[in-house]
């Protein structure tokens, strides 16, 4: 499975499991573009068999619900589009 790469400052690890469909998964890649940030993303959706079941059961170790966006910023997860929530964890301590 191959995530997708977009340039930006290095912040550390972070993946953004999305789908093509929805509109906060599109908030949320703004937001970290306009902060440029870069991390790794999926669209869930676009994905197929054993790709599709592997990205699944990563997400579910962050989110149980898998609901999206779940952005995880250093294996922590912020769920749905919070944007105070996502500036707050890429400020660092």
């Amino acid at each position: 499975m191959q995530m997708n790469h977009v340039e930006g400052s290095d912040h550390g690890p972070i993946k953004l499991f999305t789908l093509t469909t929805c509109v906060w998964c599109k908030k949320t890649k703004a937001l970290l573009k306009e902060m440029n940030v870069a991390y790794e993303y999926v669209d869930v959706d676009v994905l197929e068999g054993a790709d599709k079941e592997k990205v699944l059961d990563e997400l579910k170790s962050f989110n149980p619900h898998c609901s999206f966006p779940s952005l995880v910023i250093n294996n922590n997860c912020i769920v749905g589009y919070q944007e105070e929530k996502i500036k707050e964890a890429l400020q660092g301590p």
